[in-house]
């Protein structure tokens, strides 16, 4: 055998073992795809793990986790220490809450760094599948580290968004006129980033959507049908999209009340934390219909907390880091 045979063999015999490696890894199960982990991490884990904190039993307990993600320009204790996180405590519900850097007006590309490793730590915590309650940002941004870091997928159970900003939000065009954060940026209609979120599969098999949104929000804006941002139409999971007027026709909830403690957005959650799938609007009672702040929210303290929130959106968004056009998008997303 001359040696330019030998070498020709050589090549097909190699040749033949990448195709059969090929068709052995698209063959390869769901289960062993959604565990790749993703690309490595841009800020240290040490400081990613410093900003989450949690509460209860979160292996020992009847009750699913919830992870808490804050909306833009919020920490979870201006966004949920007063409402959700009192009451979740009270109930014995296991929760965490991760802190996006700068109030998440910084790159999401850079928060959902943390989203990411907060629901792996939660999960790895509880040692079962979690919850997430995510609002505005916070309920968008979750899908971010399901699409790019597919072993997230196998540790989540409900994603339960608020006013999620999933198709962007046109409010933002006046806003970034003379400049304005990088997440608000990334959050306008038609953004790259929102382009890259949406490409493909919305959605993924295992997994509960319930996408709960108010027709008169000001912020992520339009939320009314059949042109609601916060919707969620494709891909494998199971989906539900409720707008609060469906239950409560004249309910005139805004963005931030939706966030914090809006009766209809809570009955919802609660209802799709506590059954197997999405949440039913047919199991939510018509009484809920009559309160202002959902069980649990102290009316005493509520103005002032309310006013805290506002405040603080307010001063972020004037005050905050502004840019004049939105950040690139990360080389494993282009």
């Amino acid at each position: 055998m001359n040696t330019r045979t030998s070498f020709a063999r050589r090549l097909t015999g190699a040749v033949a073992a990448l195709t059969l490696a090929g068709a052995g890894l698209l063959a390869l199960p769901t289960s062993a795809v959604a565990a790749d982990p993703g690309p490595a991490f841009s800020v240290p884990d040490a400081t990613l793990d410093a900003a989450v904190t949690c509460q209860g039993d979160l292996a020992g307990s009847t009750l699913t986790p919830v992870l808490l993600v804050p909306g833009t320009t919020l920490t979870p204790e201006l966004n949920f220490s007063w409402n959700y996180e009192k009451v979740f405590t009270a109930q014995g519900r296991p929760w965490c809450a991760v802190t996006l850097p700068g109030n998440g007006m910084l790159d999401i590309q850079v928060a959902v760094e943390y989203v990411a490793r907060a629901i792996r730590t939660t999960y790895a915590k509880a040692g079962r599948k979690i919850d997430i309650l995510g609002f505005s940002q916070g309920g968008m941004v979750p899908r971010w580290s399901l699409k790019y870091w597919p072993d997230t997928r196998t540790m989540i159970d409900d994603l339960v968004s608020l006013d999620a900003s999933n198709h962007g939000t046109q409010s933002a065009q006046l806003i970034c006129l003379l400049g304005c954060a990088p997440s608000v940026w990334q959050q306008k209609s038609g953004s790259r980033f929102l382009t890259a979120l949406n490409s493909g599969q919305e959605t993924y098999a295992g997994i509960s959507y319930t996408q709960i949104y108010t027709a008169t929000d000001e912020v992520v804006f339009p939320n009314f049908d059949p042109v609601a941002s916060s919707p969620l139409r494709t891909g494998d999971g199971t989906i539900r999209n409720v707008q609060v007027q469906s239950i409560c026709p004249l309910h005139l909830s805004e963005h931030l009340s939706m966030g914090t403690t809006d009766p209809v957005g809570y009955a919802l959650a609660l209802d799709a934390f506590d059954n197997p799938g999405t949440a039913d609007p047919s199991r939510i009672p018509a009484s809920v219909c009559l309160q202002l702040v959902f069980p649990g929210v102290d009316y005493t303290t509520y103005l002032q907390n309310f006013g805290k929130v506002l405040a603080v959106a307010g001063q972020q968004l004037i005050l905050g880091p502004r840019v004049f056009g939105e950040p690139a998008l990360a080389p494993y997303a282009r």
